[in-house]
């Protein structure tokens, strides 16, 4: 058996790049063919090749003879949740149960530790009816060999695409007494420059304010020059944003829907974030907003398949507003965290 080499990626190295993502997307892939949401070449360059304020992403390839067969990342946040750091590690179905991901790993736990880190995070896909710890899954249980645990368990879920018009109507109409107040406002693409403070502010509390289970974060940095990087980034990725915001009497943005789609995959969109601020729930806000991006999204792109979102399974409210939208669970995604 050949020795892995693990050695760090050039992003800039356009063929060292590709071996390095095709590692990443064939075991993304392996066994979940149907469920699979693989970040596409593109997308991950333009990610990896930005040197914004938020984030410090890098990567490393495991390589054996001449060919890349593991694939491994690191992300390192710079303006918040500073002793924690996000990473992954893929290895071709073919070289697994030889060691490889247990040195990638370990390599990133190092890097991770020299940059100050403390909490290391990273996740696991796995079969829907593997039920919520995804118990004899090879993804969980290698996370739980290495020290890692369950920190909160997410729900993929997917509804085909166009949904029924009626069905929009109804769920608008019956939540439209709960919020005649606020106005409803959506656009396509970057964020209108008089509700980018809210946005920057709203957007950069989801991360809390959506249920956290046992992962140990704390609030994004609100930074509405942040904010402006990421649509530039996304820009170069080939995505495209959908998005509709509440706003109250005053003008102040209290509750908001996006979802992006990509030039490189022709049939699906993601549903990202939704949120409506502590103070102005129970006014249907979630409902109201998630609708009407819907319907922006129908009426501009009327070809796609299905619109793919991911929900933590505690999340009770988002799974009912899913569920009345037609939403069925594919698939789960565990979010699992290590203390160093």
């Amino acid at each position: 058996m050949s020795e892995l080499r693990i050695v760090d990626l050039d992003v800039y190295d356009r063929a060292a790049f590709d071996a390095w993502h095709r590692a990443y997307a064939l075991a993304e892939r392996h066994g979940r063919e149907d469920v699979a949401t693989v970040w596409q070449v593109e997308e991950l360059r333009a990610m990896m090749q930005d040197s914004g304020t938020r984030h410090r992403n890098a990567g490393w390839s495991g390589v054996v003879g001449d060919e890349v067969v593991a694939a491994g990342w690191l992300r390192t946040p710079l303006l918040d949740n500073l002793d924690r750091a996000e990473l992954s590690v893929h290895v071709l179905p073919e070289h697994r149960r030889r060691g490889h991901a247990s040195a990638l790993l370990a390599h990133l736990e190092r890097v991770a530790r020299e940059r100050g880190r403390r909490i290391l995070g990273g996740e696991a896909r796995y079969a829907y009816d593997a039920g919520p710890d995804g118990t004899g899954e090879s993804g969980p249980e290698f996370a739980r060999a290495r020290g890692y645990a369950l920190a909160l368990g997410d729900v993929q879920r997917e509804v085909p695409l166009p949904v029924a018009g009626g069905l929009l109507d109804r769920l608008a109409a019956e939540a439209a007494p709960r919020h005649a107040s606020y106005t409803l406002r959506s656009w396509v693409g970057p964020v209108p420059e008089e509700l980018l403070a809210g946005w920057s502010a709203l957007t950069a509390s989801l991360l809390t304010e959506a249920p956290t289970g046992e992962l140990d974060v704390e609030p994004e940095a609100a930074s509405p020059e942040a904010v402006r990087e990421q649509e530039a980034v996304l820009a170069r990725q080939g995505r495209t944003k959908f998005n509709t915001v509440a706003l109250t009497a005053a003008g102040e943005l209290v509750a908001y829907s996006d979802l992006a789609l990509t030039e490189h995959e022709s049939d699906r969109a993601y549903q990202w974030g939704t949120l409506a601020r502590r103070d102005h729930r129970g006014h249907r806000l979630g409902i109201a907003v998630k609708v009407a991006n819907l319907r922006l999204l129908q009426a501009e792109r009327p070809g796609l398949a299905k619109l793919i979102t991911y929900n933590a399974e505690v999340n009770e409210h988002m799974v009912r507003v899913n569920d009345l939208l037609g939403f069925v669970p594919v698939a789960r995604l565990g979010e699992f965290q290590k203390h160093l």
